[in-house]
């Protein structure tokens, strides 16, 4: 087992306790309002290191790219994210994920089916902030807070140099390479542009701004958001 293996199991297993607490003490009558936050990001950006402070802050779990895909790629862990929901969800998660494809989505990859059916059973559980894949576009502006971080080329260039210790050329190529796999995904699965404004909560540009202070706006933000949803719930 990897070791991100092993944080995903770790994980689940929270989960699957937590499941049973609430079960016992009968905290099926809880809010379905459950706060989740989605980070996009431009390579170089610091969308990343936002996405982490931001999950600090929060005392959220922090969910990349990577950890998606290995559950949405292990029919196990795929099972087990379910399992670990709570029963009164769990139904309405079935029937829902049962008729998502029938109409736009069928002829959808199974890898985008897994996708859909990963993020939705996360953000139920709520308490993460999810990096890459997508997830603003599978929850939508109703739930969750998506925050979209971009940076002019001079800067991304500047900071892959740095932190992957290569060339100027180099990290242009990474950041070509990067922005075309990343608008590609979504326009495929999606059928969105990944940096169309409107379908974040959010857009900083972090080319001039000190990477703590989009960190402060960010963190005002989930919390001006999250208190108007908990009205709404």
């Amino acid at each position: 087992m990897t070791s991100i293996e092993a944080l995903i199991d770790r994980q689940i297993k929270k989960w699957e306790v937590e499941k049973k607490a609430t079960a016992e003490s009968d905290l099926e009558k809880k809010k379905d309002f459950l706060p989740i936050i989605t980070v996009s990001r431009q390579r170089g950006s610091s969308g990343s290191f936002i996405a982490r402070r931001v999950a600090e802050e929060f005392g959220f779990d922090l969910a990349h790219r990577q950890i998606i895909d290995i559950i949405c790629s292990n029919s196990g862990y795929r099972r087990r994210v379910v399992e670990s929901l709570d029963e009164r969800f769990k139904s309405q998660f079935q029937l829902w994920v049962n008729g998502l494809f029938q109409d736009q989505y069928v002829d959808a990859s199974d890898y985008f089916k897994y996708l859909y059916h990963t993020i939705t059973a996360l953000a139920r559980h709520g308490g993460l902030v999810l990096v890459g894949r997508g997830g603003n576009f599978v929850l939508t502006l109703k739930k969750g807070f998506h925050i979209r971080v971009v940076a002019p080329e001079k800067r991304r260039i500047a900071s892959i140099m740095k932190f992957a210790n290569v060339d100027e050329e180099a990290a242009r190529e990474a950041i070509k390479d990067s922005d075309a796999a990343r608008s590609q995904f979504i326009k495929s699965n999606f059928k969105y542009d990944i940096n169309d404004p409107h379908y974040y909560d959010l857009v900083i540009n972090t080319g001039i701004m000190d990477v703590e202070d989009a960190v402060k706006i960010a963190i005002n933000g989930v919390r001006a958001k999250f208190e108007t949803l908990k009205k709404l719930n």
